[in-house]
Parts: C-alpha cells; structure tokens; sequence
C-alpha cells in the first residue's frame, strides 16, 4: 500500500508534483489557502525552459496541453534606452528555447489533470508539528490532519518550512510595481509600438521598467530599489496617487514608457522582493524534509539520499550557473522550436526535427525532477494598491 502524501500550497510546484504521483499511483492530497481557482489573479507571463520546466511537463504527461498554452511571439526581447531609443531586438523565430505562458492558463491546466476532490480550497495553514505517528497539520477552521509524508509547497512564507529551518525571508530592498493597459494598440498606439511583440526592458540605476505583451494587455513591472517603508506609504495611497508617485521615478522616461505605468486601467499591484539568509541547512526528518525557495543563494545545502528517508528537495542553486542545455538530462535542446500544435504526439530531437520513436524503458520517468517554483505569497492588500509579498512569477 502507497503511503499517501500531503502537499500544502496548489501553486505550480505543488500541483505539478500531484500529477506526478498521480500518474504513478501515488496517492495526494493538496491543502490551499485560497478558496477557490480564481479567487485571485495569477500573475503574468511564465518562460517555461526546455531544460528543466519542460521536463517537468513532460513528466506530468501534459506536453499536448502545454503546446495549446503557448503565446506565439512572445520570445521576442527589446531592450530600450530611457529615451526610446532601440539598443536590441531580438526577434522570436521559435528557436528560443522558452515559450511564453500564462501563469494562470499553466496553473488550470494541471487543476484540470488531477482528479476532483485532490486539491482542498480554502485550507489555510495555521501551524505543523511533529507528532508520534507523522506530522499534524492545523488549519484556520480550527481542524487538523495527520500526515506521515508532508512535503511544504507553500511559498516564501511557508508553514512547514519552521520544521526544518529558523530561517525567515529577508527583505532585499527591491519591489516590482505592476500595472496593466488594456486594448493598448487601438488606445495606446505609440506605447504598444515601442513595446513589440513580445517582452521589453529599459533599464536604470536602481529602476527598470520591464513589460509583457499578454492575450490582451501589456502587463509592466516597475521595479524599484527603496527602502519597504516607501512601499507601505505607497500602498496606503488611491489609484491615481499611487500610479502618479511611480511614474514620477521615471521622470526621466520617454513619455511613451511612462505611458505604461501612468495610463494603467488597474490600481497598481506591490510585490516586494525576499529571500532566505544565508546558506540553510537542516537535519534529515522522517517522513520527509523538503524545503523550496526560488532565489537561495549559491551553495546551498545539496544534501544526499538516505535509507528510510524520503528524497529530498533542495533549495535550488540559482547563482554562479550559467544558463545552457542540460546535457545530463533528456529533453528539446536549446534552439529547438517547441510551437503549439494539434494531433499526436510526438518527439522533439536537437536538430528541431520530429523522432517518433518510444522513449527507452524507464526513460523520462519524472525521477528527482525540479519543478516550476512557485514561492510567490500574497501578502493581503491596503487601500488601494494590491500588495503582494513574495517572489513574483512570470518576470
């Protein structure tokens, strides 16, 4: 008998691991605080790579879907001077490597490949403890469960993470302002022009503006490096004051730029940045001691499998590697052209050409694969302005 397994967050990580073991006969059920799928927005664009987000696609059996999500275009990156001026443009001829997704599209898309009932809404954790026989969740509601395998998928402010860690996310004095412009090519002409296609950047000292062309909207993030008290005050302003205070720090902007922040048709949205101190390291724990967090700083503990443990997850390495395909893992190669299609399915070699082949025995089983991250956290919301904290996604 399948020692069923208790995930807490239905982010992208959580949920992709649910598939996973669903595939596999492996009994899960995933706690979330949310009370529903669209109780919120899920923020924007994700480039999902082929060396390791699209592997674990693949392992979820859901590259079909995956291919349908795809925003055509959308791998195309201009690089702006403040004054307008074009320093790059790279177009997307579909040799990237890194599609464009909807992160919301993403997350419906593996709701929609796991049984009813697997994910729980509105099962907000209030605190874990270890107990005789596993771990005691409790919840918000004022129930609790016992798990004998727990794995925290609950993002930057997680609740199981104290089980393993004292560590607490640390402000790192950087924050992303989102706004949104709807129809900005028929009420925004020369703003949607200077973005393109795809993505644009235009880049200052200690600010930068970056945008996304999504299905019907430029979605920008203005990113600041102040101090968290200049955030607060700016989450305690209107609409109009908000998006007025940070068009301001960009004074300097063609005004087509500025546009993108000033003529916004939503109220602002704060996401500042954290990340974990330091290089965390913990004891193994029985009955699992998983720990994820997008951003850890290089070095982190890698940790190694023991008898009578489960694998481990570990903070991921993010720092001092350069980007490149994988050569130790199976998937598309950098530069292959992954594009939306309908019909069977179908393999994808390193020359972009189609290999019907089966895969080999045991190959490609999902085995010790990363997964797409989730460690964004909303934080709630003050006046106006939406104010999530966390690491956001989709940038």
């Amino acid at each position: 008998m399948q020692t069923p397994v208790t995930i807490i967050g239905a982010g992208l990580g959580g949920l992709t691991l649910a598939r996973v073991l669903y595939l596999h006969g492996i009994p899960a059920t995933v706690y979330e605080a949310e009370p529903s799928p669209m109780s919120r927005s899920q923020g924007g664009l994700l480039d999902i790579h082929d060396y390791n987000g699209q592997l674990a696609v693949e392992a979820a059996g859901l590259m079909d879907e995956f291919r349908d999500l795809i925003l055509e275009g959308r791998q195309q990156m201009r690089i702006l001077d403040p004054d307008g001026t074009v320093l790059l443009d790279h177009p997307d001829d579909g040799t990237g490597g890194r599609p464009e997704l909807l992160r919301g599209e993403l997350r419906q898309m593996l709701l929609d490949s796991l049984p009813d009932g697997v994910v729980q809404w509105g099962r907000k954790v209030s605190g874990v403890r270890t107990v005789a026989d596993g771990h005691e969740v409790s919840f918000a509601d004022g129930t609790s469960i016992v798990a004998k395998l727990l794995v925290g998928a609950d993002g930057a402010w997680s609740r199981v993470r104290p089980l393993l860690s004292d560590a607490v996310p640390e402000y790192m004095g950087l924050a992303f302002v989102e706004t949104y412009l709807y129809d900005a090519d028929t009420r925004h002409p020369a703003t949607a022009k200077i973005v393109g296609g795809g993505g644009m950047g235009s880049p200052g000292p200690g600010r930068r503006i970056m945008v996304h062309r999504e299905r019907d909207a430029l979605h920008t993030y203005a990113m600041l490096n102040k101090p968290a008290e200049w955030f607060d005050d700016l989450a305690r302003l209107d609409t109009s004051a908000a998006l007025a205070r940070v068009a301001a720090e960009f004074e300097d902007w063609a005004p087509e730029i500025r546009e993108l922040i000033s003529g916004g048709d939503t109220a602002p949205i704060l996401r500042k940045h954290y990340r974990l101190p330091g290089v965390l390291r913990w004891e193994r724990t029985p009955g699992g001691d998983a720990d994820r967090r997008r951003g850890a700083p290089a070095g982190s503990e890698r940790g190694r499998r023991e008898p009578g443990h489960a694998r481990r997850l570990r903070p991921r390495r993010t720092a001092g590697r350069a980007p490149g395909r994988r050569r130790d893992r199976a998937g598309p190669a950098r530069g292959t052209d992954v594009r939306p299609r309908r019909g069977g399915r179908r393999r994808i070699r390193g020359d972009g050409q189609a290999d019907h082949r089966q895969p080999r025995q045991g190959h490609r089983e999902g085995r010790g694969r990363r997964v797409p991250p989730d460690a964004s956290q909303e934080a709630g919301a003050r006046g106006a302005v939406n104010v999530r904290e966390g690491n956001p996604q989709g940038l």
